[in-house]
């Protein structure tokens, strides 16, 4: 079994500073590298505070724990494209490239969906896709530290993330900012309820089925629990755990930047499964629950995209049309839901 740091390869962002030394471009081409070789990778020392980050975790445990008739005061509307609020146990299910109304449906109906819960939030600015909350005399202070820790991860994408991407590929530091100024990001709070081990070895119940992200990127922060897993890069197919690595965030390439990249870079199918059983667990042993959350950065809707420079020549042409990022984004949101 490959273990967690031969699978993902680590970049430490602790002499990035303000992108503009030797050192920067070195992290940049190690990020660059990872993108293009894995589509995923550990990263360290972010400035993301430890304590923020626990701070979370703990709200989030709070948030799922609330009885569900508070929970469903900020529901999920019934538009797949609109991830804001809550959404319940068994009511999302991801599809994997599926377009089609119809088969989108028999998915979302079917016997078994995905095993979880969740809440979306987002830019408070945003005029198109508005935040629901849940009332504060019913969860005081949660909309304040989820904010507050959603602008950190923003904080993290506009200063630090974005410029050592456009590094890693020989591009003006700020170029990926002109693409994401408008705030196009989502932060997902997810709990994966514990159950009984033997449900979970059957089919029965399941927790993510095997699926790459949309957009630009994505930066997930998990538990201990386990059970994220990625597909190996030279045996596909073949699905590898990434164990949670203290201090660590895990980054992932989304489709968008992959199209953009003209395939350069890699959007990597994963997934998450319950952690397999333990030799001393008994029959009826329990998985425990699992927390994480996904910070997913999304291009400017009224952007239109075409080859990133330097990803085309004579010997590698264009395999895309120039799209337009909202077309394309609200086109995989509705089909995710």
């Amino acid at each position: 079994m490959l273990i967690n740091k031969e699978l993902l390869p680590i970049v430490d962002f602790a002499d990035f500073k303000d992108g503009s030394s030797k050192e920067s471009l070195a992290i940049g081409q190690k990020l660059i590298a990872a993108c293009r070789d894995v589509g995923f990778a550990h990263l360290i020392n972010t400035g993301i505070p430890q304590e923020q980050i626990d701070e979370i975790f703990d709200w989030s445990a709070r948030l799922f724990a609330l009885p569900l008739e508070v929970k469903l005061k900020a529901q999920h509307p019934p538009e797949g494209w609109k991830h804001r609020g809550y959404s319940g146990v068994g009511r999302e299910q991801v599809s994997q490239h599926v377009f089609d109304p119809g088969e989108l449906q028999a998915i979302r109906t079917g016997k078994f969906p995905d095993f979880k819960e969740s809440f979306d939030l987002g830019n408070e600015g945003s005029e198109i896709l508005l935040n629901i909350w849940i009332p504060e005399e019913d969860f005081s202070g949660f909309r304040s530290h989820a904010m507050k820790f959603y602008n950190t991860c923003r904080e993290f994408q506009l200063s630090t993330l974005l410029p050592a991407l456009a590094l890693g590929l020989d591009l003006p530091k700020d170029f990926f900012y002109n693409y994401h100024a408008t705030d196009s990001n989502q932060l997902r709070l997810l709990h994966y309820p514990g159950a009984p081990t033997s449900v979970f070895e059957s089919g029965e119940k399941g927790r993510i089925g095997a699926h790459t992200d949309y957009g630009t990127a994505t930066l997930l922060f998990q538990d201990d629990c386990g059970g994220l897993e990625v597909e190996s890069p030279s045996q596909p197919g073949v699905f590898m755990p990434v164990l949670p690595v203290p201090g660590a965030v895990v980054f992932n390439i989304g489709d968008f930047l992959m199209r953009w990249s003209n395939d350069i870079l890699k959007s990597t199918l994963h997934r998450v499964r319950a952690p397999p059983r333990k030799d001393e667990d008994p029959s009826d042993g329990m998985t425990k629950e699992r927390f994480s959350m996904a910070y997913f950065m999304g291009a400017d809707s009224d952007k239109t995209i075409d080859c990133l420079p330097g990803c085309f020549g004579p010997n590698r042409p264009k395999k895309y049309e120039p799209i337009n990022a909202g077309d394309y984004i609200n086109r995989r949101l509705t089909a995710s839901y």
